[in-house]
């Protein structure tokens, strides 16, 4: 490691008297919940109360030490918290709502210094909270307003509108957060005295912490200590290293809001977004973890280009290109997945629906990269037909049983295709969307019940039967038998269809459906018209194919079921471009 790196065992009275701490531009917002805040409450009175002269540890905090000397603005050194944020800001909490309930002046007083300097011109002390949240202003105002402010945790009415109305992440958790502390100590006020906690908090409460200088050393500490707090992730230290990048204060501010504002629309699926833009930059499948494929495949390339014998260019430069690269994507993103296409396709919302049941029904969202890239390139010039073929040739390689990598590198063909077309109609007749069409026929001919396609299949089926003035209602379906795998003897099943019939065909596509509930075993086994009439009526109403099923047939019998699969089948592979053989007398392809 490169700085030297001090670890040693301090007091909270001491953190909180000696350190100045800052939440890094790269660092996630504070996201403790009434089950951490209570759950640490709770640890610190069974402490107190059960051990009050016993010295309790609470964890270890992890920091880039920052000098003063090195930023004309900062009177003090000044420490970015990797680790840390979520305890450390909970304490201040509590500290806050102590200050407001005590009576005792002294006591008051030991909080608030804990909380805020007060300036004093003729001591040439400058006035400065104990944290301060970079680019978070939301969350800087509310920490002055409801922590710092003395009696800013009596409001409960705002803190109680603000939890529920804010948008900034951390703001809002910090009203909850509050409510939970002051909530707690009025509901346990026979068993804990606000004064006593406060002393055993500051005088008895220990914490593990780490500094280094160096951001890298620093990161590789966190990772091995971090216990009880939120977790870093790679995406927010490659924020860290792209805004190290930048040279001017309002670009580090700009940016780092932007991606602040990208993680919190996107949640967990952020660190997904930008291994899609990894995808569309690389064209290869990731092997190491987000943060190394970008240092080692985009900025800073080790292999050899096959071509010319030399290290490969760098795909993306960080900073500012990076920053404007990912904004960009991210307007595509949100276009896509979210604000939809109904006017582009003539106010229809059948591309939003097909959009949906891919991100529903296929296994792994590998098709993204090549969708984005082409809407960058293109917008929604054919638009239609590349999704379209997109659909059919992911689908089709999973039907057919190629591997992950295999339908990876199709992908990545795809996007090597956009790349080096002029036009999108190059991308369309580009070659790059053949499918296996004998092992698709081969396929929908099979009992398909229990396979992992079968779903998607029927969602696929929905599709091509509905009405698309409206979207489909498709995020909780089950797959269903329209003749049972288990009737009842007795029944008119038994009656319609042979064991030997069933044992063929009740797996088959054409007597599956898509129900909008889970299955119930014992009305499954209904016969027919009872079945339709208590079972499915109330269960198929967002679901076209099913509705055009069960609608529109009073019974179910060996005809209704091979007419059905003859249906299902020509309209599957009419979707893939494949050319409709006949069924024969016996349900299966000629």
């Amino acid at each position: 490691m490169s700085c030297e790196i001090k670890s040693e065992k301090i007091l909270v009275k001491d953190i909180f008297a000696n350190l100045w701490f800052r939440i890094p531009e790269y660092q996630r917002p504070y996201m403790w919940t009434h089950e951490e805040v209570t759950e640490l409450l709770d640890d610190l009175v069974f402490a107190s109360t059960n051990n009050p002269d016993t010295e309790y540890f609470m964890g270890s905090i992890v920091f880039q030490s920052k000098k003063a000397s090195a930023n004309p603005d900062c009177r003090y050194d000044e420490n970015d918290l990797l680790d840390g944020q979520q305890r450390l800001t909970t304490m201040l909490l509590l500290l806050a709502c102590i200050r407001d309930i005590t009576a005792d002046e002294d006591a008051k007083a030991a909080c608030q210094s804990a909380i805020f300097q007060k300036g004093n011109e003729f001591r040439n002390i400058p006035e400065q909270n104990r944290l301060v949240f970079a680019i978070r202003d939301t969350a800087q105002n509310f920490f002055e307003d409801y922590v710092k402010n003395s009696a800013g945790t009596d409001n409960f009415d705002k803190l109680t509108e603000l939890k529920e109305r804010l948008d900034d992440t951390s703001s809002r958790n910090m009203a909850n957060s509050i409510l939970v502390i002051r909530n707690y100590l009025k509901e346990n006020s026979s068993q804990i005295n606000p004064e006593s906690l406060l002393t055993f908090l500051l005088n008895k409460v220990l914490l593990i912490f780490v500094a280094t200088e160096d951001l890298e050393d620093a990161f590789r500490l966190f990772t091995i200590l971090n216990d009880r707090g939120v977790p870093l992730r790679n995406s927010d230290i490659l924020k860290s290293k792209n805004l190290g990048a930048l040279s001017g204060p309002d670009d580090k501010k700009r940016y780092a809001t932007m991606w602040e504002n990208a993680e919190s629309s996107l949640g967990d699926e952020f660190d997904l977004f930008l291994s899609h833009l990894r995808m569309i930059l690389v064209k290869d499948k990731a092997r190491l973890s987000l943060l190394q494929e970008y240092e080692d495949k985009v900025y800073e390339p080790k292999e050899i280009d096959r071509k010319t014998k030399k290290k490969k260019q760098p795909l993306l430069a960080k900073g500012k290109p990076t920053f404007s690269f990912i904004e960009r994507f991210l307007a595509h993103y949100q276009k896509i997945f979210v604000d939809g296409f109904y006017v582009e396709s003539g106010n229809s919302f059948e591309w939003d629906n097909l959009i949906k049941v891919m991100s529903l029904g296929l296994p792994s969202r590998d098709w993204v990269p090549p969708l984005l890239r082409y809407y960058d390139r293109f917008g929604v010039a054919g638009f239609s037909e590349f999704l379209t073929k997109l659909d059919n040739k992911f689908s089709a390689d999973w039907i057919a049983q190629h591997t992950p990598t295999e339908r990876i590198q199709r992908m990545n063909n795809i996007l090597e295709a956009i790349d080096r077309s002029n036009s999108s109609n190059d991308v369309l007749h580009s070659g790059c969307f053949e499918i296996d069409s004998d092992i698709l026929v081969n396929r929908l001919q099979e009992a398909v019940y229990g396979k992992r396609f079968t779903r998607y299949l029927l969602l696929k089926l929905d599709y091509l039967f509905h009405d698309h003035s409206h979207l489909m209602p498709i995020e909780t379906l089950s797959v269903e038998h329209v003749l049972p795998q288990s009737p009842k003897v007795g029944s008119q099943w038994c009656k319609d269809f042979s064991d030997e019939y069933r044992r063929v065909w009740t797996d088959m596509l054409g007597n599956l459906v898509l129900i909008s509930s889970k299955k119930n075993s014992s009305q499954g086994r209904m016969d027919f018209e009872e079945k339709k009439k208590k079972y499915f009526e109330v269960r198929i109403s967002g679901c076209a194919n099913s509705l055009r099923v069960i609608q529109g047939h009073d019974v179910w019998t060996p005809k209704e079921l091979e007419a059905n699969h003859h249906l299902v089948v020509e309209s599957l592979l009419h979707r893939y471009e494949v050319p409709t053989a006949k069924l024969s007398a016996d349900g299966f392809m000629n």
